[in-house]
């Protein structure tokens, strides 16, 4: 199989699929399972072939793929191609194969779901429209993916939408990321009208030419551009939508915050190096926007009693340290860490999805305890995904990323940064296991079944084995990114992130170590922290009332209202015409005579 046939197959699996769930309403639902999860199945194996020709090929491949061209107006000619590269191929192992098993995983959580068909179209929709992003050779079929995965994260949000509330987190998430979209877009068009080109490979290309001495421009669009990274990757200021988007399904949390959605800003900052390393102004908002971000998320996942919204805190702040990373021009450890968050975040996103279904759909831990004799496979996957996620030392893959992202921002000079990921590192150990002592050690609250099918068990076990030796995978990020050198120096640095990790551990077990009774008593400081420090109330108080409002103000609408004016005169003016229509002949005779005279009088008059 040539590389171009098995990269043509990987987009059109997921794609062929979705379309004939959308348009095949009595499809059977063994014919479903099939093609929902068989054609991303399909792609990961796919993806494990280019994988192979990649690693044995003598030289690094360069394979593109043109289909079409999408139109051609004059010099402007975008086409609708596909690139591979070291880092698509990279993105395109975590979005299959971690994809892959949450399809899998989905068939089990959702076999007694009515939409079963929606849901499966929706799912591969969502993977096809990221493959499409991550294989883009330019800007326009990039946003397009961009465009499509926003709409499949709508669909799914609100999948359960016969609660309004997930309706309202549904269109809560796509207007958010649509302000990030929006920047994008003028970003795009700022390129093309500067470099007179979108594809990636020829701007990255001419940036340092076009722009060689102006750092403005390059910084204007860079910026531009980080608004659209920091909308699809909830980074501060647009990060707010990430919380409610748990209203959606748990495979659909696995699927957004592991492997797909927020983690293209990630991968559009790393596409397009060239730029931000032209504009180290915009490069260092990028790190501060990580840490920040990562140390907010961070304190808001200590004060959460919802046991996904923890997760979806957990995953921002995950985000903020690839940003972080990305601000220090380590790319190699962004997309590093971007690889290893996606195993162990979906692995604990299903084993969460396990626990509600066995506690009947409940989500408030602080009514869960003592479930890891009921869920050994969930309490396993716990651990494994949770001592992943707080970086325990040597045995996880979370370790080897998160200290590559902390050794390149001390050892690039940003203390501060580092100083900032560290405190996070001690926050993710105690968040993170203040969530297992509570769910699963302690007394019983509530009755809990096993609820693991053989469909559940085989994604979780192949995702606990890939959050403890992921870190193994080879990337072939070399030659696409810059490499990130650091002189070799004291580990004392990198001892004082662990023992930070290994103290919010040990601080865990020992106020949550015999799980909780009761939830905490409710403070100012606790309810702000659990509301996201507030955000929520100053963009209502900022943009959502003043624009409700406006709307109330003008509710009949002053622009319709001009309008309707122009209307009923028109109205007026015809029924005033229509009155000298009598029917009688002496009238018309008289009208032809009036009009007669009245043209000979102007006649005379000229």
């Amino acid at each position: 199989m040539t590389p171009q046939t098995a990269l043509h197959g990987v987009v059109l699996l997921p794609l062929l699929s979705a379309a004939i769930l959308l348009l095949w309403r009595g499809v059977p639902r063994a014919m479903v399972t099939f093609l929902g999860v068989g054609s991303v199945t399909a792609a990961a194996l796919l993806t494990a072939v280019l994988g192979a020709q990649w690693l044995n090929a003598s030289a690094p491949l360069a394979v593109t793929q043109v289909l079409w061209n999408w139109v051609q107006l004059e010099s402007f000619t975008p086409r609708i191609a596909l690139t591979l590269d070291g880092l698509s191929l990279t993105m395109l192992g975590v979005i299959t194969g971690v994809g892959a098993l949450i399809h899998a995983y989905a068939s089990g959580y959702m076999r007694d779901e009515p939409r079963y068909r929606q849901f499966f179209a929706y799912m591969n929709l969502f993977v096809a429209m990221m493959l499409v992003l991550v294989l883009a050779d330019n800007l326009l079929l990039l946003y397009l993916g961009w465009e499509g995965v926003g709409l499949c994260s709508y669909l799914l949000i609100g999948f359960y939408n016969e609660d309004p509330a997930n309706d309202a987190a549904a269109r809560k998430a796509f207007i958010t990321t649509r302000v990030g979209d929006t920047a994008f877009a003028i970003g795009l068009f700022l390129i093309y009208r500067e470099l007179n080109t979108i594809d990636i490979a020829v701007i990255l290309d001419a940036a340092p030419r076009v722009w060689a001495g102006d750092s403005r421009m390059p910084t204007i669009v860079a910026l531009l551009l980080l608004g659209g990274a920091v909308g699809k990757s909830a980074q501060l200021p647009l990060q707010a939508w990430l919380p409610d988007a748990m209203a959606g399904p748990t495979p659909v949390s696995a699927l957004i915050h592991a492997a797909t959605m927020v983690t293209a800003g990630v991968y559009l900052i790393a596409r397009l190096h060239g730029i931000y390393l032209l504009a180290p102004e915009a490069l260092a908002v990028v790190g501060w926007i990580g840490a920040l971000t990562l140390l907010l998320a961070g304190g808001a996942a200590l004060a959460q009693n919802d046991i996904k919204r923890v997760l979806a805190y957990s995953t921002m702040s995950q985000i903020g340290y690839m940003f972080l990373a990305l601000g220090c021009g380590a790319w190699g450890a962004a997309i590093f860490h971007l690889m290893t968050h996606a195993f162990f975040k979906a692995l604990l996103f299903l084993a969460s999805g396990s626990v509600i279904l066995a506690c009947h759909h409940e989500q408030d831990i602080f009514k869960m305890g003592g479930l890891r004799r009921k869920l050994p496979l969930a309490f396993a996957s716990f651990v494994v995904g949770g001592a992943a996620l707080a970086a325990l030392p040597i045995v996880t893959a979370g370790f080897w990323s998160k200290e590559a992202i902390l050794s390149a921002a001390w050892g690039g000079g940003h203390r501060l940064w580092w100083l900032m990921g560290t405190v996070c590192a001690f926050l993710t150990g105690l968040y993170t296991f203040r969530l297992i002592f509570i769910v699963f050690f302690g007394g019983e609250k509530a009755h809990a079944h096993d609820a693991d099918i053989h469909r559940m068990r085989v994604p979780l076990g192949v995702l606990m084995a890939l959050s403890l030796g992921g870190a193994l995978i080879t990337q072939p990020l070399h030659g696409v990114l810059p490499e990130f050198m650091v002189e070799a120096g004291s580990h004392g640095p990198e001892l004082i992130a662990v023992a930070a990790g290994l103290a919010g551990i040990a601080l865990a077990w020992f106020w949550y170590g015999q799980g909780a009774a009761v939830a905490p008593a409710e403070t100012p400081l606790r309810r702000w922290a659990r509301s996201g420090w507030g955000f929520d109330a100053l963009y209502d108080a900022l943009l959502v009332r003043p624009l409700y409002t406006l709307a109330r103000i003008n509710r009949t609408d002053i622009i319709d209202r001009m309008y309707g004016a122009l209307v009923l005169g028109l109205l007026g003016a015809h029924r005033s015409v229509l009155k000298l229509q009598t029917g009688q002949l002496r009238w018309y005779a008289a009208g032809i005579a009036l009009g007669a005279v009245v043209l000979l009088g102007a006649s005379q008059w000229a």
